[in-house]
């Protein structure tokens, strides 16, 4: 992957996709290296996706030079944001598969853990599956800002978990979110995590169950 993802992190700001979206065009205008330009590109093409300008974004991703890996998997990934923004999640899932593929392919866990991270969202069915095997691939990881998906996978499973009513384990998911959002994530990732936490555990009490049990789970604890 030639594009460092602390780059991209300085470029995005999800609260404001237009304004990421000049910003991911102006370095891209000024990139010199072909594959980075095009890896830029991809993120061009998720900020127009996150405005709802959904033939736009797929203009751009067509006209992007896949040539190695790196480039593939963004350009898959950002198909099947593009769909799934646009509410076709089968067409979604087809992408973020073929994203997989050319992460996995290549080494390159951080876009592989995205992918798996999207089908988690977009496959309900197979959830658990997607985040399970995104969360072993994370086991070998010591990079911090790769590490960082745990916080978005053990969120959304405890989402998944508390819209089905299973409490507990969306109190474990919780804490396992806000444990990896203290070790590796951000201020507000923390936050959020901390207002997921406090809703589950309201939910328990009206539920009557007791909201501590959580924390007598072994899983509770992330290595690393």
């Amino acid at each position: 992957m030639t594009l460092a993802q602390p780059r991209l992190d300085e470029l995005w700001d999800f609260a404001e996709p237009a304004a990421s979206e000049a910003r991911m065009r102006a370095a891209a205008e000024q990139e010199t290296d072909a594959p980075t330009r095009a890896e830029l590109e991809t993120q061009v093409a998720r900020a127009l996706g996150l405005q709802e300008r959904f033939d736009e974004a797929d203009a751009i991703l067509d006209a992007v030079s896949v040539e190695d890996a790196a480039v593939a998997a963004r350009a898959a990934l950002e198909r099947g944001r593009v769909r799934n923004s646009a509410g076709d999640a089968e067409a979604a899932v087809a992408y973020f598969l073929a994203a997989v593929d050319a992460a996995s392919g290549a080494g390159l866990t951080f876009l592989q853990v995205d992918a798996l991270h999207m089908l988690a969202i977009t496959d309900p069915d197979q959830a658990e599956h997607w985040t399970d095997t995104a969360l072993g691939l994370l086991d070998g990881v010591d990079d911090a800002r790769t590490l960082r998906w745990r916080v978005s996978l053990h969120n959304n499973a405890g989402w998944a978990h508390l819209d089905a009513g299973h409490v507990a384990d969306a109190i474990t998911s919780f804490e396992a979110a806000r444990d990896a959002a203290t070790r590796w994530g951000t201020p507000q990732q923390v936050q959020w995590a901390d207002e997921a936490l406090a809703e589950a555990r309201e939910a328990a009490g009206m539920a009557g169950l007791p909201a501590q049990r959580a924390h007598d789970r072994g899983d509770l604890h992330i290595s690393g």
